[in-house]
């Protein structure tokens, strides 16, 4: 059982306004079974919505549809977005859980102030999980490893070209039946490492979850599947010699000694929920773990040297990924053998076994939804 305070009950009631068209029972057993990433998505949306005057209020589940936006809204012209992501997993007693879900939300909230929007409450943020859940219980997958993707997210909708903080908002939050991230599953990937382009910069929204930082990643992502590799991986911008994360996770580097380090928190860098579970478990364990700058050329001379034993990326949507080939203009170097690594597969058997209830939840990390 989970030991996080319960804080739903003190969040506001989401109203539940069923959809008058839901997917039939064949039509939803048919996207269940071809479960691809984000493509397919459950009968209803939960929301909220922010003035000045009223705050947040009119909570609601309702159905999936498309948002209504004048074309003056400030998202449009300014993008004042956020978003979050996380999954809800069903167990073999049909049980319907999260992984630390409130840590999402105070990411969700700190996203928030970063980009001048108003803080969404804790209880508020995990009401609108349980409330959209529990409509749409039925497409939680409970095939071997699929689950849930739920997607939160704020934007501004005030219709107004001033250039200035949204004075209306809208929040909410989408749900997905998924399998795996990657086609092929827990196998390496391949990365190249972008020296030409920055994901973000000193004093930028990089720690945030903001819609922009992947935007600025998708063309470095489109050279890197040119090349032929799998993902990108950005290095810093103020020197351009150190490592700090991929499109869309953080990064790890495992030493021969059995050292851990990742890119020290910059500011620049997303502070994942998977990156802090592993670095809990790995001190757990009596790892040397350190936050740090990795430069790329040390790591370059490590793998060479076979002084770097694994290189691994973790996140919500793929938990941990054996990183098996790094490239870039210059350089093109294998990691071990190019395989898995025993460190990186001990952490993602660890953390699936977690979180779909195959291994005891000594630290809390699991809330029930439903």
């Amino acid at each position: 059982m989970s030991t996080q305070p319960d804080v739903v009950d003190a969040g506001a009631a989401y109203t539940v306004l069923p959809s008058s068209s839901p997917c039939t029972s064949e039509e939803r057993a048919t996207a269940l079974a071809d479960l691809r990433f984000g493509v397919t998505f459950t009968d209803h949306m939960a929301r909220a919505t922010w003035t000045p005057d009223a705050q947040w209020h009119a909570h609601r589940v309702e159905r999936f549809a498309p948002l209504q936006l004048s074309p003056a809204a400030s998202v449009l012209h300014y993008a004042q977005e956020i978003f979050e992501g996380l999954k809800a997993y069903r167990h073999s007693d049909g049980s319907v859980w999260s992984f630390r879900p409130e840590v999402n939300a105070r990411r969700f909230a700190a996203s928030a102030r970063r980009l001048a929007m108003p803080e969404l409450p804790v209880a508020d943020f995990l009401g609108s999980l349980t409330a959209l859940v529990e409509t749409d219980l039925e497409w939680v997958p409970a095939s071997d490893g699929a689950s849930l993707y739920l997607r939160p997210f704020m934007i501004a909708t005030e219709p107004f070209l001033g250039v200035r903080p949204s004075h209306v908002y809208d929040y909410v939050v989408i749900a997905s039946p998924v399998g795996p991230y990657f086609a092929h599953g827990f196998q390496p990937v391949s990365i190249w490492v972008a020296q030409d382009y920055h994901r973000a910069g000193p004093g930028g929204t990089g720690a945030a979850k903001f819609g922009g930082n992947y935007a600025a990643s998708l063309l470095p992502q489109q050279a890197a599947h040119a090349h032929g590799f799998d993902q990108v991986c950005f290095l810093d911008a103020a020197t351009g010699a150190n490592l700090e994360e991929l499109g869309g996770m953080n990064v790890f580097v495992v030493g021969a000694d059995g050292r851990v380090s990742t890119p020290a928190l910059t500011g620049s860098i997303l502070e994942g929920v998977t990156r802090s579970s592993i670095l809990q478990l790995l001190a757990e364990d009596g790892c040397d773990v350190a936050e740090t700058q990795i430069p790329l050329a040390d790591l370059l001379a490590g793998i060479r040297s076979g002084e770097v034993r694994e290189v691994f990326a973790c996140g919500t949507a793929a938990v941990v990924t054996p990183i098996g080939r790094l490239a870039g203009e210059g350089f093109d170097v294998t990691v071990g053998d190019g395989g898995p690594g025993p460190v990186t597969e001990g952490l993602y058997r660890r953390l699936t076994d977690i979180q779909f209830g195959r291994a005891a939840d000594q630290h809390g990390w699991m809330r029930q939804l439903v």
